[in-house]
């Protein structure tokens, strides 16, 4: 099974070698057809503390490197830290 690879936005970048990243998605409510937006929030590990907060990041899973850290900064899509 291939691995998952989202795109989100760093919301922290406080901790050492990980990042908080904001995953959005959209999608039609089953019932009310209505376009709901919800967000979803990863730790994502950052070997060489690169991200800053406000960039957008590619993430992909991995196996767990912490209780609560189980994907990796793949590379920086767009900001400063690029």
């Amino acid at each position: 099974m291939p691995k998952k690879v989202y795109t989100g936005k760093v919301v922290s970048d406080k901790m050492d070698k990980t990042v908080v990243v904001a995953v959005t998605r959209t999608f039609q409510h089953p019932l009310y057809k209505k376009t709901v937006k919800k967000i979803t929030k990863f730790k994502a590990h950052d070997e060489e503390n690169k991200c800053k907060a406000g960039d957008t990041v590619k993430i992909i899973e991995s196996r767990p490197l912490s209780k609560d850290k189980r994907w990796q900064v793949i590379n920086i899509v767009e900001g400063e830290g690029k």
